[in-house]
């Protein structure tokens, strides 16, 4: 529900800007919250039956995964996923960890559309929702179809 009237041009602005800081706080803050929170038997993160043959039959993960860019090079301390780096089972938990962190983060990233209605007509707050969805969700599904095969390749390293 629209409360303030901005004129266009200090909304698209808001738009332009205020979607990137707010993924930036999001991200920035996740970083802070304890490992404990990213386990993967973590009932939000845990993985279910059906996905792995979900996602690679029907979403055809391994076909697109490659296109996402990793997000951890915006930060200095941020934990690269785009490649295996290491099978040292310290390594691959954290791994495992970071795929947690960042399913979260994208999720959490989701949430803010509907601040845009406080200023936008309602037909913009549900393309706020289009984007953060586009945007987001190949990532969760992404981290969804890697954390069980990384969990997977742990178990077999002890």
């Amino acid at each position: 529900m629209q409360i303030f009237y901005l004129p266009n041009w200090l909304m698209l602005l808001t738009y332009f800007i205020g979607w990137p800081l707010m993924q930036l706080a999001v991200a920035y803050l996740i970083n802070f919250l304890d490992n404990k929170y990213f386990q993967p038997d973590n009932f939000i993160l845990k993985s279910r039956k059906w996905e792995s043959a979900f996602y690679r039959r029907v979403i055809k993960v391994p076909k697109w995964k490659h296109l996402l860019p990793d997000g951890a090079a915006t930060y200095k301390s941020g934990f690269k996923k785009k490649r295996l780096g290491s099978s040292d089972s310290n390594y691959l938990n954290q791994f495992i960890i970071e795929t947690g962190r960042a399913e979260i983060m994208h999720w959490l990233e989701i949430l803010p559309f509907w601040v845009f209605a406080l200023w936008s007509p309602g037909y913009v707050v549900w393309i706020m929702l289009g984007y953060a969805l586009v945007v987001n969700v190949p990532c969760i599904i992404t981290q969804r179809f890697n954390r069980p095969r990384l969990v997977k390749v742990s178990k077999s390293r002890v």
